[in-house]
C-alpha cells in the first residue's frame, strides 16, 4: 500500500485526509471511510486501509472538521455543528480530490452521516455502508436506557447517582460507563490503541462530541439527541449494506428502519461482537465489506 497526506480547505478551516492506494490497483471507484463521533477522528477505523489492497481501490480516511489533525473550532457557536456542516465537508474533500465517483462505509455517527449524504441523492454515488449506526437517535437512545437497566447493580446506582447530581467525571461514574463500553462497545480487552487514540483526542478537545452528542455513549444530551432519518430512507437509491454486532449499542431496534425503508439493501449481524466489529472481528469484517463492494464494482 502506498499512502499519502495533506489538507483540504474547507470554510474558516481545513480537512486532513490519508490517501491509500493498493500496491496493485484495478479501475475501481474509490472508499470514502467516515468516522464516527461525531469527533472521535479516523484513528480508530485506521486499519479499514486494508481494504485498499484486499480489493484493489483507493482507501480515503479523513478527520471529519472540529476534531483529530483537521482545524479545530472551539469557540464555534452549538449551531455550527450540524449534519448538513460535515456532509459539505464530504464534498468539499471529495471535489479537491478530483473523485467523481465513489462508495461511502461510515461507522457509527459515520453510518449515520454516509445516510445523510446518500439521501440528497449525490451524482456518483455508487455504495452506501452503513456500518453500527442507529437511523434516530430516539431509537437509539430508547435502547441505550434498556441496554443500560441490564448493567450490574452497582453501576446502573452510579451511573444515576452522578448524572443526578451532576458529577460525571468522578472516578465512579467512568468507571460505570466502562462496564457498559465493554459490554457494548469494544468488547476486546486491553482496548486497542486505534480506540485509546481517537477517544484520547477527543476527550483533549471535546467539543464537537459534547455539542452533537454528549457526554458518553447512552447519556445523550447534545444537538443531535432528536435526530432522524427515517422518514427520508426512500430517498436512498444506492446499494446499501447495514452490518452491526450481536451485542452493539446499536441493536436491531435502531437500524431496522434501514433495512424495511432503503429500496436496495441488504444486512449482515456479527455474532459474538459489539459496536467496533472491525476492531473485535476484523478479518470477518474486512471479507464482509469486500464481498459487499465486489457485487458493486
Amino acid at each position: 500500500m502506498h499512502r499519502r497526506e495533506s489538507t483540504a480547505p474547507f470554510r474558516d478551516g481545513f480537512t486532513w485526509y490519508r490517501v491509500t492506494e493498493p500496491d496493485e490497483p484495478r479501475d475501481l471507484a474509490p472508499l470514502f471511510v467516515l468516522h464516527g463521533g461525531p469527533g472521535m477522528a479516523h484513528d480508530y477505523v485506521r486499519a479499514l486501509e486494508a481494504l485498499a489492497d484486499l480489493t484493489g481501490r483507493t482507501v480515503v480516511h479523513y478527520d471529519q472538521i472540529g476534531c483529530g489533525r483537521s482545524s479545530h473550532h472551539p469557540d464555534a457557536p452549538v449551531e455550527h455543528w450540524t449534519p448538513a456542516l460535515f456532509v459539505d465537508e464530504f464534498h468539499a474533500l471529495r471535489a479537491h480530490l478530483g473523485i467523481d465517483e465513489y462508495h461511502v462505509l461510515g461507522q457509527s455517527w459515520g453510518g449515520m452521516l454516509g445516510a445523510e449524504i446518500a439521501v440528497r441523492q449525490p451524482d456518483g454515488i455508487l455504495s452506501l455502508l452503513i456500518c453500527n449506526s442507529p437511523a434516530s437517535m430516539p431509537l437509539w437512545t430508547s435502547e441505550a436506557a434498556r441496554l443500560r437497566a441490564e448493567l450490574p447493580v452497582a453501576a446502573r446506582e452510579a451511573l444515576d447517582r452522578h448524572e443526578t447530581d451532576g458529577t460525571i467525571d468522578h472516578p465512579d461514574y467512568l468507571a460505570a460507563t466502562q462496564v457498559f463500553y465493554e459490554r457494548h462497545v469494544c468488547r476486546v480487552v486491553p482496548t486497542p490503541q486505534d480506540f485509546v487514540d481517537s477517544e484520547a483526542q477527543m476527550l483533549d478537545d471535546p467539543t464537537v462530541y459534547h455539542t452533537m452528542n454528549g457526554p458518553n455513549e447512552f447519556h445523550v444530551v447534545g444537538t443531535l439527541r432528536d435526530w432522524s432519518v427515517v422518514d427520508r430512507l426512500e430517498q436512498v437509491l444506492s446499494p446499501t449494506l447495514v452490518v452491526a454486532g450481536e451485542f452493539d449499542e446499536a441493536t436491531p431496534a435502531t437500524w431496522q428502519p434501514f433495512v424495511d425503508r432503503i429500496p436496495n439493501v441488504r444486512s449482515h449481524v456479527f455474532p459474538g461482537a459489539s459496536h467496533c466489529v472491525h476492531l473485535e472481528q476484523p478479518r470477518e469484517f474486512l471479507r464482509v465489506v469486500a464481498d459487499f463492494l465486489a457485487d458493486h464494482p
